[in-house]
């Protein structure tokens, strides 16, 4: 066994392939035993354990874990005092950021948040909707929800408080939004103790490097190729550089090689213009990190 060991905390649920997937491109495989909130990564020094991004941040703030990884919205919901690593964007469908929304029927009168006066509202957020309802000086009937939030208006409440990434929950059962509450995205926090020990910090930073570097990488490709001097400066004014591209002297000195980094969806369009400005040998290869 390490003498120094890192309890961290994985999001069990819908962010639980996501994360896993991260931390795989990171360079650490993470493996989840059936009926196990324990599962198994491929470093001595960490310990993983499963719980729902919903109570990580209040287990982070007691000590139970050392660092873990929750959304911004149940840090806020909780109330935990917590050490914020980095926020990591990404979520169970895409890097958009997650919203909190009020939502209501589609033929309900209410317009506005003023409109909620009296009313009640169910939501698994109940601290964030009271605040919200605070803010602007209404008092409602907040309810917690236990699940499928989107099924109880007009029955069962006025208006839901829900979060969403696309909408398409809301529009499927014939829900508008109303407001827009908060945007949420995935933060790595730790305890203030464990952030405080030099080995804990240094391993959660380590941590944090390695996994936002994968996100920094997505949608990201290397280009490189081979350019005659005399076409050079009209292939670098097409090259939307990462940086600047890196040259590089060939044996033969009329010609460079070329490096750079571009989004891959400009690739399509930008090849056939670097080959017809002189560009030979192009090759399109993957990023799987980028570390500034």
């Amino acid at each position: 066994m390490p003498a120094r060991v890192l309890k961290l905390g994985i999001p069990a649920g819908s962010l639980q392939e996501a994360t896993a997937e991260l931390f795989r491109r990171a360079g650490y495989t993470i493996k989840f035993l059936s009926r196990s909130y324990y599962p198994e990564i491929d470093d001595a020094e960490i310990e993983c354990t499963s719980i729902r991004a919903q109570e990580m941040a209040r287990y982070i703030e007691q000590g139970v874990l050392d660092a873990g990884i929750t959304g911004y919205d149940w840090i806020l919901e909780t109330g935990a005092d917590v050490v914020e690593i980095c926020e990591l964007v990404f979520s169970k469908v895409s890097r958009r950021p997650v919203r909190w929304v009020l939502a209501v029927p589609e033929d309900s009168p209410i317009h506005s948040v003023k409109d909620l006066q009296g009313k009640r509202i169910a939501t698994e957020a109940v601290g964030l909707t009271k605040s919200y309802l605070e803010r602007h000086g209404v008092t409602a009937n907040v309810e917690f929800s236990w699940g499928a939030t989107e099924v109880k208006p007009p029955r069962l409440a006025d208006a839901i408080v829900e979060v969403t990434e696309t909408g398409s929950s809301l529009r499927a059962n014939n829900l508008r939004i109303v407001d827009e509450i908060l945007q949420s995205t995935t933060r790595f926090i730790a305890n203030r103790e464990a952030a405080a020990d030099a080995w804990k910090r240094q391993k959660l930073d380590n941590l944090a490097l390695m996994l936002q570097s994968c996100l920094a990488a997505e949608g990201k490709v290397g280009l490189m190729m081979n350019v005659r001097r005399d076409n050079l400066e009209a292939v670098l004014t097409l090259l939307p550089a990462l940086q600047t591209p890196t040259v590089s002297n060939l044996s033969d000195p009329d010609w460079v090689d070329v490096n750079t980094i571009v989004d891959e969806a400009v690739v399509r369009t930008i090849v056939p213009l670097l080959k017809s400005c002189g560009a030979r040998g192009i090759v399109e290869y993957g990023i799987n990190k980028i570390i500034d």
